[in-house]
């Protein structure tokens, strides 16, 4: 299958028979591969990301249980030989698969990248405040792993080179650089969450009712 066009926007529920007006300003479009659609077990619980080829595999094999949000990509396939129309299918911001998810999947843990862990700490230096760009991050490790320190979520941050030069192999006590906020490891809606920069309206307002309470991202 081939991309047409992603277009959002709203479509005519058949709650009333009266004719509808196009929205103003024209829906959004979105270049065919920036967009990924939220993948759930039929039970709602939350998979993961998939990409519109994997979308439309579930959709062809009838494994669609529901959806959810209105059509946000539109697809063609190949042209018929008897009719000579060409066929096509919308596809959903959330895709329902049908099936369940195994209770141990259903709140794994997040990989701990660097990528993922200067998502959960909003590109920021956890030791002098300031936001950097990506490549001017580096993961450190809150209790250095000479000193017995893990690599894992709870024993890291994002720190700028300048701050993790400058703490070297010693604890923040040890260097005089306390904290600005306690490590944590994201649940999945988080990660979720943190791991897709190009979240759709209809995705945020699903993960956003299945965060924890204590969660950052609520507000």
């Amino acid at each position: 299958m081939e991309t047409d066009t992603t277009r959002l926007g709203l479509i005519d529920t058949g709650a009333s028979s009266a004719p509808v007006a196009e929205a103003s300003p024209s829906p959004t479009l979105y270049r065919p591969g920036t967009v990924r659609l939220l993948s759930l077990d039929a039970h709602g619980r939350v998979l993961d990301w998939i990409t519109w080829q994997d979308a439309a595999c579930l959709y062809a094999r009838e494994a669609v249980a529901w959806t959810l949000g209105d059509p946000c990509l539109h697809i063609h396939g190949g042209t018929c030989r008897t009719t000579g129309l060409r066929s096509g299918m919308d596809l959903h911001p959330i895709i329902a698969a049908r099936g369940h998810a195994r209770s141990r999947a259903l709140d794994p843990t997040p990989n701990l990248t660097n990528q993922a862990l200067f998502a959960r700490d909003a590109h920021l230096c956890l030791y002098c405040g300031q936001q950097f760009n990506r490549p001017q991050l580096t993961r450190d490790h809150v209790m250095p792993i000479s000193k017995g320190g893990r690599d894992v979520w709870e024993n890291v941050v994002s720190a700028c080179f300048h701050c993790n030069s400058r703490k070297s192999d010693r604890t923040p006590q040890q260097a005089s650089m306390p904290l600005l906020a306690v490590p944590y490891r994201p649940s999945w809606i988080e990660h979720m969450i943190l791991s897709n920069r190009n979240i759709l309206a209809d995705q945020m307002a699903f993960l956003k009712a299945q965060l924890p309470k204590r969660s950052k991202l609520s507000a």
